[in-house]
């Protein structure tokens, strides 16, 4: 057994090969076929584990990170815990910032695997431009200190080759039969991990961006406040291209919000509120394509995340 092999385990081998299932009762009557790619089944419950793993790998591979350093990011969770999962397999202490605005749930992963948490406070639990610059201001004070190694999500490209593999499953999952391919933006790193093969397979391939209607700043409208969590920071992220996609779809919170809890009770699909709001995208395009098209999207993390928050927490809910 080699000494990378026993120092990891096996942990980070169980990254990806995800299922991908198709909807049924939420999909309306002469909609194209939607299909979701479950992406809560990686060990922490998210796609980011595919990011997190590339980006420390050829951080390691380059030698920007050495052993002894410690790894530094800002997060609204699921990034967070990600990394946290890969340095705990891999020995590294990681440092994060993240906020109140996100789910409790998420605070507790990350910490569970060991991360410590730098926690700035919102204004009322919301999601603001303002509120994701002054997370990176301070992840960027631990940063620049010795022997810190900051991934800087928003700007490191290593994060699209980790969703590279990703495309290549939707391709062979889908038999090679797949109209459109719709996903939310965040650092806009899965969008184009994700597309870049199906484009290479399939040149006609769809592309289509979603992002909070509240602060539409993609489709050329003003930032504001959400609850769509790992989405719509108030600008356009450093590596969003706007050649890549073909349409950009605002889906509101409060929909976004109906369709993660529609997921849970109708499909047995557990999912926060961005893979809500990819469907409802999705369902969109569809609905355009007609019945013999076939859409793809993403569940890009599991329900357990949001225990704690509005989506799932209130008791009025049927």
């Amino acid at each position: 057994m080699s000494e990378d092999i026993k120092r990891t385990g096996d942990v980070l081998r169980t990254i990806g090969n995800t299922p991908l299932v198709r909807l049924h009762r939420v999909v309306p009557p002469g909609c194209a076929e939607i299909f979701v790619k479950i992406e809560g089944q990686n060990p922490t419950g998210s796609m980011k584990d595919r990011m997190a793993q590339a980006m420390i790998a050829r951080a390691e591979g380059d030698g920007r990170l050495r052993p002894g350093d410690t790894v530094v990011e800002y997060t609204g969770g699921s990034t967070g815990a990600s990394l946290a999962l890969v340095c705990a397999a891999k020995g590294y202490r990681l440092r994060i910032v993240s906020s109140d605005a996100f789910s409790a749930d998420k605070l507790l992963q990350m910490t569970a695997f060991g991360a410590e948490l730098t926690v700035i406070p919102s204004e009322g639990g919301l999601i603001t431009k303002a509120l994701i610059l002054s997370m990176i201001e301070k992840a960027g004070e631990f940063g620049r200190r010795p022997g810190a190694y900051w991934t800087d999500q928003l700007n490191n490209a290593d994060s699209i080759a980790g969703y590279h593999p990703m495309g290549e499953e939707i391709w062979e999952q889908s038999g090679g039969r797949i109209d459109a391919f719709v996903q939310s933006i965040g650092t806009a790193a899965s969008l184009r991990g994700a597309a870049a093969p199906l484009r290479r397979r399939h040149p006609g391939l769809r592309v289509v961006a979603v992002e909070p209607a509240e602060s539409a700043v993609l489709s050329g409208g003003r930032p504001g406040a959400h609850r769509i969590e790992g989405i719509g920071i108030g600008y356009p992220p450093p590596m969003w291209d706007p050649t890549l996609v073909d349409e950009i779809v605002p889906i509101p919170t409060a929909d976004a919000e109906e369709m993660a809890r529609r997921l849970a009770r109708e499909e047995g699909l557990f999912a926060g509120t961005s893979s809500g709001a990819n469907v409802l995208a999705a369902i969109r395009v569809g609905q355009r394509l007609g019945p013999t098209a076939r859409v793809v999207t993403l569940l890009v993390d599991s329900g357990l995340k949001y225990l704690s928050t509005e989506v799932y927490r209130r008791r009025d809910r049927p």
